[in-house]
This record gives structure tokens, sequence and C-alpha cells, in this order.
């Protein structure tokens, strides 16, 4: 799913939010201020999708020395003058409180026309929902019979906004059963296996985009799957917004481990994933995909067979630092070598700096020169 411009399937959906974005704010004649938190690979994806556009200022926050050398480098090197980077001291789930303060204060939010291209937006999910139907015709077995065979869908996940719009897609009647498949940042593993929804400590992982203990999508596939009582959905997360924990009720769990399976992975079995697969297919998975793939070969292991697809997210060339540990030689195109030699900018912050702050005062100094210019 990778095989766009940064090489992350981000790029299909975020491609196309760019697209609508830029037709519909020369339509209307406005600008907006686009600020994303990233985990790796949403943030360079985002600014490749509006980077050169007139009507649109990206800021982008980024967790400085958590991603990897390329995916920062596929931030902190494009020059174009739309684009603000700011290098984070602080873990991706940090740096999501500042942005939801700053889309909280709704009087903030509309004078200065922000919005988000984090999985939060809609646009994004509703593209990502075509993976999931291409996944199943591809992956599908042929049947003279009138109902459609079914196939496993093992999702690498950590927002939980590309398994949203597997659920999506499954509402939509295609007979595909999910599977979340997460690093050692487990909340959705364990929301799926037995209802607990807390909050613990996030951890660093070989797969790093993925480091992420709020799968803030996890709220949209509560009220998705809830249906009659979708009412106690707000009162529910506002519990979990107030105590960071909550346990799901009975019915909703059930409704949750009825539309995916899960399973959570180590560095070990990440690496383990990664030397098998080069072994029997001769082919680099990235550290994302090896999450799902493990998964496969634990059920292979098993010989729990069924039709199933892994997603596999990102370039290996993005993680060489991976495929080292793995005893492998990344293959790193001539593209991403590029990037080494190139400039960097980007405006550090401090653990103890005032990033909220920081971030309204880009935002204020930005409009305030375009509005001079």
């Amino acid at each position: 799913m990778w095989h766009g411009a940064t090489h992350a399937f981000k790029d299909l959906a975020m491609s196309c939010v760019g697209q609508f974005l830029d037709f519909f704010l020369k339509k209307r004649k406005k600008h907006i201020n686009i600020v994303v938190a990233t985990s790796g690979d949403t943030g360079s994806s985002s600014i490749e999708s509006v980077r050169g556009i007139k009507n649109i200022d990206i800021v982008v926050l980024l967790p400085h020395g958590r991603c990897t050398k390329v995916q920062e480098l596929q931030m902190t090197t494009v020059i174009e003058d739309n684009v603000h980077v700011f290098a984070v001291d602080g873990t991706s789930d940090e740096l999501d409180v500042p942005i939801k303060n700053l889309f909280a204060d709704v009087d903030f939010v509309k004078k200065h026309n922000l919005m988000s291209t984090n999985s939060v937006n809609w646009a994004r999910v509703l593209v990502q929902i075509a993976h999931f139907f291409y996944a199943y015709f591809q992956s599908a077995p042929t049947t003279n019979g009138e109902t459609l065979p079914a196939v496993e869908i093992v999702v690498p996940s950590g927002g939980a906004g590309n398994i949203t719009a597997g659920c999506i897609a499954q509402k939509m009647g295609l007979p595909i059963h999910l599977v979340a498949a997460v690093n050692k940042n487990d909340t959705i593993h364990r929301i799926v296996q037995n209802g607990d929804f807390s909050l613990g400590d996030t951890r660093t992982s070989l797969a790093s985009a993925m480091d992420i203990q709020e799968p803030y999508n996890m709220e949209r596939i509560f009220w998705l799957l809830a249906e009659s009582e979708r009412n106690n959905i707000k009162l529910m997360m506002e519990e979990y917004n107030d105590k960071k924990q909550v346990k799901l009720p009975q019915e909703l769990h059930r409704k949750v481990s009825g539309a995916m399976t899960s399973c959570s992975v180590t560095d070990e079995n990440i690496l383990a994933a990664i030397r098998r697969c080069w072994e029997e297919n001769k082919y680099i998975l990235c550290p994302h995909s090896a999450v799902a793939v493990f998964y496969h070969y634990q059920q292979f292991n098993a010989e729990q067979s069924s039709t199933r697809c892994c997603f596999a997210p990102a370039s290996a060339a993005k993680f060489s630092e991976v495929i080292l540990k793995a005893n492998l030689t990344p293959d790193v195109p001539d593209e991403i070598k590029a990037l080494m030699e190139k400039e960097t900018r980007s405006i550090f912050l401090k653990k103890d700096d005032d990033w909220e702050k920081s971030l309204r005062d880009k935002i204020e100094a930005l409009d305030q020169q375009r509005q001079s210019s």
C-alpha cells in the first residue's frame, strides 16, 4: 500500500484530501491553516499533499528523535513557504494534547480557519475505505456460489484510522473479518480482548509510527457498532477523558470483538517476521508490515487456514535501522538517499516549553503575514 510519494499508505488518501481542499478553497476564495501531529508518516504525507498550495499553510508537530531519520528528513527538508515544522521533545500522544486544546477553542478555530489532516479528518477515512474493497477483490477465492467468501484482513494499527475504514466497509456489506495488529502499545488489543479501554505509558518500539496509546478513532468504531446505544458512547468517552480508563459495556465489547480480533507484537516478533519473510519470499517488510505478518505466521504455524491479506503500510526503505537489526541489507531508493544531502529546517520545542502557545503564536503570525502581503 506504500507506493506513493512518501512511501507510505497514507499517500493515496492524503493526495485526495489535498486535491479536494485545493479545489474548494479556490472556489470559495478562502485560506486555511492545517495543524497536524505525527508519529511518523502522517506528517510527511500531509506535507506532500499540500506543499506549495497557495491557499493552505500547514503546521506539523513531529516527535523529535522518535521517528526514523528518513521520516524526519521527509518533513524537515521541504522548502515550500507554506510548510512549517516543529520538532518537539515529546511522544506522539503528548503532541496531540496542544492540538486538541486548539481545536477546543472554537473562536480561535473560526478566526484562523483551522483544520487537521490527521485521521480524525473524515475525508481520509472515506478514501481509505477503498483499500479494503481493493484488498478483498485481490484476495478473495473464486466461487460459483451466490455468497461471497470471507477474507481476513490484518491491519497494523496505531490511531485506528485505517481499521475504522475497515469497519465501515464491513457495515457496507464487504465480507471481511478484521485483525487489529498492534505493537507493545496495546490499547486496541486490550479493548478487543477484554473491554479494557485504559491509558498506559507510550512505549518506544521498532514500529515507531504505531507508538500510540490513545487511538482516538476507536470512538468512531464504538459509535458505528453501538447502533441503538449510541447515546451512551458520549457518556463513556467523557468518563474516559476524565479518568483515562473505562470498561466497555458488555454488549459493546461483544460487538467490537465480533467485528475484529487483535494481537500485540513485540520488537523481537517484528525482527523475526522480517527475517522469515526475507528467507521465504525475498521480500523485506517494514516493521509495521511485520506486525501484521507476524500474526499471519502465528496462524499459519497453528494450521489455522483462511484467506488472509496483510496490509503493508510503509516501505522498508524508511526504516533502515530496523532492517539492519534484522541482519538484512536495506534497499534504499535514490530519492530517499538524496534526502541525506539536503538542508533541514524546523523549530525545536523543549519538554518544558509551552507547546500550545508556540502553535498559537505561529498561526497568528502566519495570518498576520498573509494579510499584510
